[in-house]
C-alpha cells in the first residue's frame, strides 16, 4: 500500500511526499482510514511506529473540508499530550503536513511565558497541541473555548495517567462537546486506561500495532555485565570502540545522575546535552535541537525528559542505568530503529540490577544477547555490608520516584500563577 491509496488530498499527498513518504506504517495505514470516516479510534501503538502522522494527517484533512484555511476560524481540533516535548514535536509534524493546506496551528505548554502563546490564540487556532496543565490555565483565562470543537485526540494516554495527569484530564472531558470525534492512542491497556478510554469514545475502531511487551525486530539488542566502578570505562570503551562517530541517546535514571554522567564524558572530550525535568524549558530545547543540528554527539536523559524525542536515523541507545520497569525498557529502545530503520540497543548492568535484565527478558519473551568486553563483571557475592547499602539505595531511589511523581503532578495543577 502507499499513501496514493488512502485518499488523501492532493496539497496533503505534495506535502508528504516532500517528507519522503511513501509507504505508511502499519498504524498510518489502519488509523487514517478509518479517522477520515469520522469514527472514534482507539489506537494501541508504541512511540516510533508513526502514529502522530496517523490522527495529524486526517485531522487536517477533515479540518480542511470543514472550514479551510485562511481567516479567523473556531478552534476544531485539540491534541493533548503529556509532556512539552512530544508537544512541540507533534506542531512540528502537523507544520510539515500542512505545509499546503495552510491551516493555523499552534502549541501550547508551562514552564514558559504564556504571551507567544496567548497572541497565537488570538490569531484563531483551528489545531492545537496542548500539555494539560497550560491548557487548562488558558480556558479559565478565557483565551480558548471548545464550543466548536470537533475532533479530541488524547495521546500517549497511559503515560498521562503515570505523571498524574488523570484529574486535569477528567476536568477537561467535561468542557468537550459531547458531539465529537475521539481519538484514543496509548502503548498499553491496563485496566485503569480501558476505563478512561470507555468514558471518552463512543463505538470506537480498535488499532493495534507493536504492543508496549513486544521490541522492535529492527533493534538488535546486548547488555554487558560489569561492576559499577567500572561502568564509565566500559561506556567509554563502547563509544570509541563500538559506536565511532555515530550520536548516542543515553539513558539514566535519575536527574542528578544524568547531570553526573554528562560532566565525567565531557571530561573525555565528547561533546554532551543533557535534558531532565530541573533543566528549563529553553535548556532542554537548545539541547535538543543542538543534538537533532549534530552539534551534540552525546544526550544523557532521563525517561520523562526522552518523551516525545523523535530523531530521524538515531541508531543507538544506551541504558547507561537498566531500568527497573521492564516496560521502560522497552519505551527507551524505541528510540531507535524507527520507522523501519535499523537500531542498536546496549545496556550496561551492573550486580544490582542484573534482576532487571531478567525481568525484561520476561517482558520481551526473548534473552538478550551477552557482549563481552575487557571490564567483566566479578563474581564476588555482596557481603553484609554492600546488601545493607544496596537496600538503603533501593529504598532512596523507590522515594525519589513518587517524589517525582507528586512535583510533577504539583507542577501540573499549581503552575496557574506562573504562566
Amino acid at each position: 500500500m502507499s499513501f496514493n491509496n488512502l485518499k488523501l488530498i492532493d496539497p496533503i499527498r505534495k506535502a508528504i511526499a516532500e517528507k519522503g513518504y511513501e509507504t505508511p506504517t502499519k498504524i498510518q495505514a489502519q488509523a487514517i482510514p478509518k479517522v477520515l470516516t469520522r469514527k472514534d479510534v482507539l489506537g494501541i501503538a508504541q512511540t516510533g511506529t508513526g502514529k502522530t502522522a496517523a490522527f495529524s494527517i486526517p485531522i487536517i484533512q477533515l479540518i480542511h473540508r470543514i472550514d479551510g484555511a485562511g481567516g479567523k476560524k473556531p478552534l476544531r481540533a485539540l491534541i493533548l499530550t503529556p509532556t512539552r516535548e512530544l508537544a512541540i514535536q507533534i506542531d512540528e509534524n502537523i507544520r510539515d503536513y500542512n505545509k499546503y493546506t495552510k491551516l493555523r496551528h499552534a502549541v501550547i505548554f508551562g514552564g514558559v511565558k504564556q504571551g507567544k502563546q496567548v497572541a497565537a490564540l488570538k490569531q484563531g487556532v483551528q489545531i492545537l497541541v496542548a500539555t494539560p496543565g497550560r491548557l487548562l490555565d488558558l480556558i479559565g483565562q478565557g483565551y480558548i473555548s471548545l464550543d466548536d470543537l470537533k475532533i479530541f485526540v488524547l495521546d500517549e494516554a497511559d503515560r498521562m495517567l503515570d505523571m498524574g495527569f488523570i484529574h486535569d484530564i477528567k476536568k477537561l472531558t467535561k468542557l468537550l462537546p459531547k458531539k465529537r470525534q475521539t481519538l484514543f492512542f496509548s502503548a498499553t491497556m491496563p485496566d485503569h486506561i480501558i476505563e478512561l478510554s470507555s468514558d471518552l469514545l463512543y463505538q470506537p475502531v480498535r488499532v493495534e500495532v507493536a504492543r508496549k511487551s513486544s521490541t522492535a525486530e529492527a533493534i538488535k539488542q546486548y547488555v554487558y555485565y560489569t561492576d559499577k566502578k567500572k561502568k564509565v570505562d566500559l561506556l567509554h570503551h563502547i563509544l570509541e570502540n563500538e559506536i565511532g562517530e555515530e550520536q548516542t541517546l543515553i539513558f539514566g535514571r535519575t536527574k542528578h545522575g544524568a547531570d553526573k554522567l554528562a560532566r565525567k564524558l565531557r571530561k573525555l572530550n565528547y561533546k554532551v546535552g543533557a535534558i531532565h525535568g530541573n533543566k528549563s524549558q529553553n535548556q532542554r530545547q537548545k539541547t535538543l535541537k543542538g543534538f537533532k543540528a549534530k552539534k551534540i554527539k552525546l544526550l544523557v536523559a532521563t525517561d520523562i525528559a526522552a518523551r516525545g524525542i523523535d530523531i530521524e536515523k538515531l541508531r543507538y541507545v544506551i541504558n547507561y542505568d537498566v531500568p527497573n520497569v521492564p516496560e521502560t525498557y522497552v519505551h527507551r529502545i524505541g528510540r531507535s530503529g524507527r520507522a523501519g530503520e535499523d537500531g542498536i540497543a546496549i545496556s550496561i548492568s551492573e550486580p544490582e540490577e542484573n534482576a532487571y535484565v531478567k525481568a525484561i527478558e520476561k517482558l520481551i519473551k526473548n534473552s538478550i544477547e551477552v557482549a563481552e568486553h575487557p571490564f567483566p563483571q566479578t563474581t564476588k557475592p555482596m557481603t553484609e555490608k554492600e546488601k545493607k547499602e544496596w537496600n538503603k539505595e533501593k529504598q532512596r531511589r523507590k522515594q525519589e520516584f513518587f517524589k517525582a511523581r507528586r512535583e510533577a503532578k504539583a507542577r501540573q495543577e499549581g503552575r496557574g500563577s506562573k504562566r
